[in-house]
């Protein structure tokens, strides 16, 4: 990938926690300039979602009413606007962005064997597997639908080569699991293909929105790929750390997954014999029920400080991808973006 960041991908030895700034950023505050935006994105969505097979609707509407950031459409709107973008375009775009993320969430939750999201029960715990597969499905093909009409093969390439990377990283994140071989260099690749690389997409195609040239589109891709690296290390982090009144998920559901995040491979590679062969077999077997001794074994390796500064290093490479565009308060809620990544605890 061509890129106006720097290179974050070096593996990190210990590192000192990055003190975050005080004041905390309110994402409604940061989209403000793309409200009206987001407005007709949301009524475009609904609209979309319409089809005469009921059980469609009802699951597409369960999770449109679920709320969730809207962070990846936003990404599209904000990029197109930050380059002179106007009409319809972008809003359209950020509608497919939005169904091939829903998609994932949905197709996600079955193969985890997840029963809640944000709060609430998820749609294959409510309507079972089949039901929550083929509706991702549905959504699938209904955004190849809209990029037909937004008549872009460029927007074309982009998508189809970000929606296989997606399915790359899902079969890979599958074989990952309950191994505790893992290595951080194979983690981060997970999440690079899995999460990144749809960040990716929405900024770059809102810059080919707005006609942008060569060099604007891999800034602002390269943009979007390290505020997803740095929003699925934080993602991670939060599964033992964050509050899950405030989270919507339960702490330790990586764990019971028997999912090798970052906070575990480094408490591994870091921690004491006992606590290394603690989370092996906490990962091998998804033993939700040494979550105490987990939590307390990641702690005290400096896993926390060590996850968090990694996400740190690639929220400032996706800040300075933004050097050398033209600034407007569109770049400026981008630049904003890469701190709320870093504090945000849901």
């Amino acid at each position: 990938m061509t890129t106006c960041a720097l290179d974050p991908q070096t593996p990190l030895l210990k590192m000192p926690e990055i003190p975050e700034r005080s004041e905390r950023i309110a994402l409604p505050s940061v989209l403000a300039c793309v409200a009206e935006d987001m407005a007709r994105v949301n009524a475009m969505i609904h609209a979309r979602l319409a089809s005469e097979v009921v059980l469609i609707n009802d699951i597409g509407g369960y999770l449109v009413n679920a709320g969730g950031k809207r962070l990846r459409p936003a990404l599209v709107l904000l990029a197109a606007r930050a380059l002179g973008g106007r009409g319809d375009l972008p809003c359209l775009l950020a509608c497919v962005i939005e169904f091939i993320h829903t998609a994932t969430l949905l197709h996600d939750d079955v193969v985890d064997h997840s029963e809640r999201r944000r709060g609430r029960p998820t749609a294959n715990a409510v309507w079972g597997n089949a039901g929550a597969v083929l509706s991702g499905d549905f959504l699938y093909s209904r955004s190849f639908q809209l990029m037909v009409e937004a008549n872009s093969m460029p927007v074309m390439q982009v998508m189809a080569d970000a929606t296989n990377a997606i399915a790359e990283g899902e079969v890979l994140q599958l074989m990952n699991c309950k191994d505790p071989t893992v290595s951080e260099a194979r983690y981060l690749r997970v999440i690079e293909l899995k999460t990144a690389r749809l960040f990716q997409a929405a900024a770059e195609i809102g810059a080919i929105a707005a006609g942008g040239n060569a060099h604007a589109r891999a800034c602002l891709a390269a943009y979007g790929h390290d505020l997803g690296m740095a929003y699925q290390l934080v993602d991670d982090l939060l599964d033992y750390t964050a509050d899950p009144e405030v989270s919507g998920k339960n702490l330790g559901a990586d764990l019971a997954e028997g999912k090798p995040t970052l906070p575990l491979i480094y408490a591994m590679r870091e921690g004491a014999a006992a606590q290394q062969t603690l989370i092996r077999e906490a990962i091998e077997h998804g033993r939700i029920e040494d979550l105490a001794q987990v939590l307390a074994a990641v702690e005290a390796s400096g896993a926390i400080p060590y996850t968090r500064a990694l996400a740190e290093r690639h929220s400032r490479s996706a800040a300075a991808a933004l050097e050398g565009l033209p600034d407007s308060p569109y770049l400026q809620a981008l630049r904003q973006l890469t701190r709320f990544v870093i504090q945000r605890m849901s």
